[in-house]
């Protein structure tokens, strides 16, 4: 929605149109995409001067569906800002582990890829509790195939969570899945790792470039999936070193770190006497 006025407003200024691009709706859509949608975001990027893209992903997205030179398109990577976690203790007449799927129950963000592996975990980590926080056009459909599958007594769904919830669930979870068909980033592996939650995370994603010490995997390989869940569910050693090495990596994805790389795109723009700099405006 915001193209169009971007568009209007350089053409009233002549100042340069830098375009931000955090999703787009090859992600939402696949190959199904809204051509309405498209043809806007199209229009949009064309006519930009320049284009931050949150992941080289993306980068490479708006290159192939768009056509935008890769010398015409920046990268900068989201961040996190650190917060003093708090840690909750699970109900202790449970016993089990706790593996997490937080998110829109959409096709981007891969729930049934969840769900299929949980079917193929239980049988190897009998008390495994498999949790799907969030809500979506998918969730009913969801539901019906955890039934199917006979999951019910291993699977929860949490429903929309927020504020605090969330962090709870965070904090209660001992493994962040992150199934996504295509992400541009996916702060949320990172607000995972930031409550000591080690994270699996899909390769069609922008948060892989930055996490090393996540565990990646096609989206649709879900026998990879399967092993990684297993065995790390089944070492605490191997947990305990995802996270550990995980939450070092959080201390250079701050959001200053991306202001001043936005910043340095944007003086590339204007004159040499119009620059900015982080906290100036």
């Amino acid at each position: 929605m915001t193209y169009p006025a971007g568009l209007a407003l350089k053409e009233a200024t002549g100042k340069p149109l830098v375009v931000h691009v955090h999703s787009l709706e090859y992600d939402r859509s696949g190959v199904n995409v809204d051509p309405r949608i498209f043809a806007i975001e199209r229009m949009g990027v064309q006519r930009a001067d320049n284009v931050i893209a949150v992941s080289k992903y993306t980068k490479s997205i708006v290159h192939r569906e768009h056509g935008i030179p890769l010398d015409k398109i920046s990268v900068v990577y989201n961040g996190i800002t650190p917060k003093k976690v708090e840690h909750y203790d699970k109900d202790p007449n449970f016993h089990g582990k706790i593996v997490l799927f937080l998110g829109r129950v959409t096709f981007q963000k891969g729930p049934e890829y969840f769900v299929e592996v949980a079917s193929r975990v239980i049988p190897y980590v009998p008390d495994a509790l498999f949790v799907m926080a969030g809500t979506g056009d998918l969730l009913t459909k969801m539901m019906a195939k955890v039934s199917q599958y006979g999951l019910q007594k291993n699977f929860h769904f949490a429903g929309f969570l927020k504020g605090k919830e969330v962090d709870k669930m965070f904090s209660l979870a001992d493994l962040y899945i992150m199934p996504s068909v295509s992400e541009p980033f996916g702060i949320s592996a990172l607000e995972a790792v930031n409550f000591d939650t080690p994270a699996v995370i899909s390769k069609q994603s922008g948060v892989a470039e930055v996490l090393d010490h996540a565990l990646k995997f096609d989206y649709w390989d879900v026998d990879k999936l399967a092993d990684y869940i297993i065995n790390t569910l089944l070492h605490k050693e191997l947990r305990d070193d995802l996270a550990s090495y995980s939450k070092l990596e959080l201390k250079k994805l701050r959001w200053e770190a991306s202001a001043q790389s936005a910043i340095e795109v944007y003086n590339k723009m204007v004159a040499p006497t119009e620059t900015l700099k982080v906290g100036n405006g």
